[in-house]
């Protein structure tokens, strides 16, 4: 029996209604297929591919049946690098019926950062796009594999490596496969998504069946998802806002799939939302801001009457960016959700009938089978309503822990199942939580977070670096920027913000760069030692004219 919560402390309980599903990915597609056979599943716009539900269950039995051909076991890593496409999905969902472990990689990695990923998770089999952008990925991977032990096979997403993976599954019988998913239990780890780390190493939140598709449900369910529902996904499938809020609250409903494009396009996502007719739209603050000004400099271009709802995340939402989504996409039912990976992610959701102060104002209330709470940082005492403190989250979606990291893993979530979010945060009397802050130093770049550690200890490779700080510093354009402090030897000829940004080029993520360098003789410190970044923070701005 539940104990009563106190209704003046911090603390609430989701309902105990819907009920999660109590099936394995595997499963829960199958289910979806027999009921809606012929509804559309999956549509891939940039070349016009669509699967049915019944078309897409036999497909992933195909590349499931191929990764058992290329002897993948149960718990055997599979690692995705690929910006979105069909393959990805794909290979989300045959992964999970061959009983292997995802591994999601940013499309953004280069080689420091996928060597590592790579590694860590003892990544066996990898599937790739072969190029993004200016990154050739066949020439990356060949200079990581030898340094990737484990790594027996690269298959790259349109050529004969992909056709000869789907082919290979021919030898093995369908009844082989239907017994490996037989033995998979929702308990099981399904995917690992790799989250900066405060240590300059990332760290691998290790994520189970029950988690993601138990997450997935429950944000469509808060939209109101049915079948008859067509969800544009203009967020990357590695981040869990794709395949977990879009791509799992999809199949779990019987709602269908629309890829836009392969990276975020505002004309390719409005021209899916018309042409698919879309009810639901995702995207981050960014993506719903590039698209109003799409829409303000070609008015009357494009139809969304079809739009109802969608999930707006990732960084905080301007007041007046969410009025005008409601207003001019037509998103009357629009809802703010707040998570992160090792949460699977959602925590806390607006609800479409919630009034607009709580849409704008707050990021929900907690969800079904969840608890959260805002505790006293210090002491861990939970905070009176409207007491500001760390925000904790218990439940059903708090992950397995970090890959091969139990010390990590204990630093995050407690004894007691609470996983401590390291955001500041204020609970309403009526159990709406607000984002005040962060106790971690994460910067939010464009909907990416970025642990100005892990750049600061990358920077340290340097040669003419003797110490750094790396800062997030106010943006337009994508909500804050990165600012690195640098601290040069004795010695050492002038570095331009241009030459840092070289120097970081190919090794670091794209907006994990700095985009502003500001040399110093030192930093900023407390009695005790300690760097002083607030005080830092101040002085970028006044430097910068912000």
């Amino acid at each position: 029996m539940s104990v009563e919560l106190d209704p003046g402390l911090s603390h609430r309980r989701g309902a105990a209604e819907p009920p999660l599903p109590d099936a394995t990915v595997s499963a829960d597609l199958a289910r979806t297929a027999r009921t809606f056979p012929d509804h559309d599943a999956l549509v891939e716009r940039a070349t016009g591919r669509r699967w049915t539900y019944a078309a897409f269950d036999a497909a992933v039995d195909d590349v499931a049946r191929g990764l058992l051909a290329a002897g993948v076991q149960v718990g055997d890593r599979v690692g995705i690098w690929s910006p979105n496409c069909a393959e990805w999905v794909l290979t989300q969902y045959a992964a999970a019926r061959a009983g292997a472990i995802l591994v999601n990689l940013n499309p953004a990695y280069r080689q420091h950062e996928i060597a590592y990923a790579l590694q860590q998770s003892g990544t066996r089999l990898l599937i790739s796009a072969t190029r993004v952008k200016t990154s050739d990925y066949v020439s990356l991977v060949q200079a990581v594999r030898d340094d990737c032990p484990e790594l027996e096979r690269v298959v790259f997403i349109g050529t004969p490596d992909w056709d000869a993976l789907v082919e290979g599954g021919t030898s093995v019988p369908l009844g082989t496969l239907r017994e490996r998913e037989a033995g998979l239990t929702p308990d099981d780890p399904v995917n690992i998504q790799y989250t900066s780390g405060t240590t300059g190493r990332p760290k691998g939140a290790t994520l189970s069946h029950r988690n993601i598709l138990g997450n997935g449900f429950q944000v469509a369910e808060v939209q109101g998802w049915t079948a008859h529902d067509r969800v544009c996904v203009p967020v990357p499938f590695y981040h869990c806002f794709g395949m977990v809020m879009a791509n799992l609250g999809a199949t779990s409903h019987g709602s269908c799939i629309v890829v836009p494009g392969a990276l975020f396009d505002p004309v390719e996502a409005l021209d899916a939302v018309e042409a698919e007719r879309c009810t639901v739209l995702y995207g981050v603050p960014t993506m719903f801001i590039a698209e109003l000004a799409q829409l303000e400099a070609h008015p009357g271009r494009w139809d969304l009457s079809s739009l109802r709802t969608g999930v707006m995340a990732g960084s905080p939402c301007p007041v007046e960016v969410m009025k005008r989504v409601m207003a001019e996409m037509g998103m009357a039912e629009v809802t703010i959700a707040y998570g992160m990976t090792e949460t699977s992610p959602v925590s806390t959701q607006t609800r479409p009938d919630d009034s607009l102060e709580h849409r704008v104002a707050t990021v929900g209330r907690v969800h079904p089978h969840v608890e959260v709470k805002v505790v006293d940082p210090e002491t861990g005492a939970t905070a009176p309503v409207g007491t500001p403190g760390e925000l904790c989250t218990r439940g059903y979606s708090v992950m397995i822990g970090y890959w091969n990291e139990p010390e990590r893993t204990a630093e995050a979530v407690d004894a007691d199942g609470w996983m401590h979010t390291g955001d500041l945060a204020e609970m309403a009397a009526d159990g709406y939580v607000s984002i005040v802050g962060r106790i971690k130093d994460m910067v939010i770049r464009g909907g990416e977070n970025v642990y100005p550690r892990e750049v600061e200890e990358f920077l340290y490779t340097h040669p003419d670096i003797e110490d750094v700080q790396v800062i997030g510093v106010p943006d337009a354009r994508y909500g804050e920027e990165l600012m690195a402090w640098v601290k040069l030897r004795p010695g050492a000829p002038e570095l331009t913000t241009e030459q840092l940004r070289d120097y970081c080029a190919g090794k670091l993520a794209h907006y994990k760069i700095p985009r502003y360098v500001h040399l110093v003789d030192a930093f900023p410190m407390t009695v005790t030692g300690k760097v002083r970044k607030v005080e830092m923070r101040d002085e970028a701005r006044k430097l910068l004219g912000l």
